[in-house]
């Protein structure tokens, strides 16, 4: 088990997860069921595991059920807050910004669809120790899990593009950030805001550290990764059966 983990971790679950329609119309994609269980029990599972103490929801389509089933977090062994959107969707940067009164002056941040194997209090570490008001966590993915879309060498992220790629982009954004919340307060509470576009923008001063995870990602964003998960849990789960 890792030591506890000082910062909270802010989980981005307010999208419309289009990619998963039609269930997704009437489930939000954290409740999804994967391996007997809601996606969410996993994650909040493994964040515990790693000795985080507090997560905060940046919810907003459907967040009400995500809200009426875990409350607290008390029964999940976890502190939960929550933060909605409101009236309309902000991006995955906005809903951030939005969320800086509940996550303090630095916190991780990662997507409501990804299960992460990393060590996060390595992650927390690195990033008090490189000093940048962010960090993005890697994987050299060479286009296998997704397609790559870093450029990354000598422990530096020197281009980070989610729409245009080249030779040089053999990485991946693992799915786990770290930032300071000045970062987020360069922008309007009110803007729809993509955290790819914050996120470009430190790379683009200099201002991003990297992290490279060691082991490939899992999620469910896609149907694909949906059933791939759900079958790594459960032989998870049966292994450990059979070992007992």
């Amino acid at each position: 088990m890792s030591t506890r983990v000082g910062l909270p971790v802010a989980i981005l679950a307010g999208g419309l997860a289009t990619r998963l329609r039609p269930v997704t119309e009437t489930v939000p994609k954290v409740l999804l069921e994967v391996a007997g269980k809601p996606f969410l029990d996993h994650q909040l599972a493994l964040l515990r595991e790693q000795g985080v103490e507090e997560v905060v929801l940046c919810v907003g389509y459907l967040g009400e059920l995500i809200r009426d089933r875990y409350q607290d977090g008390r029964s999940h062994g976890i502190r939960i807050s929550y933060s909605f959107d409101g009236d309309k969707l902000l991006g995955t940067g906005g809903a951030i910004r939005k969320a800086l009164p509940l996550l303090g002056e630095a916190f991780f941040v990662m997507y409501g669809d990804s299960y992460l194997r990393i060590d996060f209090g390595q992650v927390e570490s690195a990033f008090r120790h490189l000093g940048k008001p962010g960090l993005m966590t890697l994987f050299h993915n060479r286009d296998l899990w997704d397609v790559s879309n870093v450029s990354y060498a000598s422990g530096t992220i020197r281009r980070y593009d989610k729409k245009f790629r080249g030779p040089d982009m053999q990485h991946i954004d693992y799915g786990l950030s770290v930032f300071r919340a000045e970062v987020f307060r360069e922008y309007s509470p009110d803007e729809v805001l993509d955290l790819a576009q914050v996120m470009r923008t430190l790379v683009d001063r200099g201002d991003m550290a990297g992290f490279e995870a060691s082991e490939r990602f899992y999620e469910i964003g896609s149907p694909d990764g949906w059933r791939e998960l759900d079958q790594f849990l459960i032989n998870g789960v049966e292994q450990r059966q059979e070992a007992r």
